[in-house]
């Protein structure tokens, strides 16, 4: 990790901040670096059940940095490699600063405020859950720089976001608000302190048996690929490897006793 990423960890919950806050945590190699270590990290990290990614100042990500992508930072001698270079499994570079949240094992929300454009609403949409300002500024906005988005966001929004929106959004790189955004699919809440009410639902996600947590992400990580066979055959195969364990055994002891469940990592 370097100084674009802050990760801070208390009672299981992972809070992750994007810390470029005089750039509107724009996208620059740094921290394109920066979130990929920061993903790495959270992978490794026994006891995190939850994470909230957010923007530190007034903005969640603008996107790309276009001066320092146009001065060379998007070329393969920066160390980003190119385009078709599979770096990360089945991503590159650029695919997988969104792709990794996705990739996480436990449920990751994201805490919007302020703009998020581009690249930046393609991190977001990475995440399990988002929260969203109503006055948040959100866009496709890679059509005006005659691009098209290509950081996982076709894989992200299938199923999200119903297509005809996201065809007329991707063309017209139209801005949209966050009350939109709850209407189009891109927001799962709308609220006026999108990071409190992040950390609020990580923490209840916190409390409940973290191998259950990660069954149910994995299948929903696979599902869309499936057909009705295979999605009932990994439900079942997924169930077999948490009922009766321990931590399942004690989230039924829990609830009976109404009280929070003390479960092992």
């Amino acid at each position: 990790m370097n100084d674009r990423v802050s990760i801070s960890i208390d009672n299981h919950v992972a809070d992750v901040r994007l810390t470029r806050a005089d750039k509107m945590n724009a996208l620059d190699p740094a921290m394109f670096q920066g979130i990929i270590a920061a993903g790495e990290e959270l992978a490794s990290m026994k006891g995190v059940r939850a994470v909230v990614l957010s923007g530190e100042g007034r903005s969640f990500c603008a996107g790309l940095d276009m001066a320092s992508m146009a001065s060379g930072g998007a070329s393969a001698s920066s160390g980003m490699g190119s385009l078709t270079d599979r770096t990360h499994g089945n991503a590159n570079t650029f695919q997988q600063v969104a792709m990794l949240w996705r990739k996480l094992p436990m449920p990751v929300i994201a805490a919007v405020h302020g703009v998020c454009f581009g690249g930046g609403l393609q991190i977001a949409s990475g995440a399990d859950i988002r929260v969203v300002a109503p006055d948040a500024r959100l866009a496709v906005m890679e059509m005006k720089w005659g691009l098209i988005p290509d950081m996982g966001g076709y894989a992200l929004w299938r199923g999200m976001v119903r297509e005809d929106s996201l065809r007329e959004l991707t063309y017209t790189n139209r801005e949209f608000s966050g009350a939109e955004a709850l209407d189009l699919g891109f927001a799962t809440f709308v609220d006026e302190n999108p990071h409190a009410r992040a950390m609020a639902i990580a923490r209840e996600i916190a409390d409940r048996n973290p191998e259950a947590m990660r069954e149910a992400k994995g299948l929903f990580n696979e599902y869309a690929d499936m057909d009705e066979d295979a999605i009932l055959m990994a439900e079942s195969v997924r169930q077999a490897r948490v009922i009766r364990k321990p931590n399942q055994i004690e989230a039924v002891m829990a609830g009976m006793q109404k009280r929070a469940g003390v479960f092992a990592d």
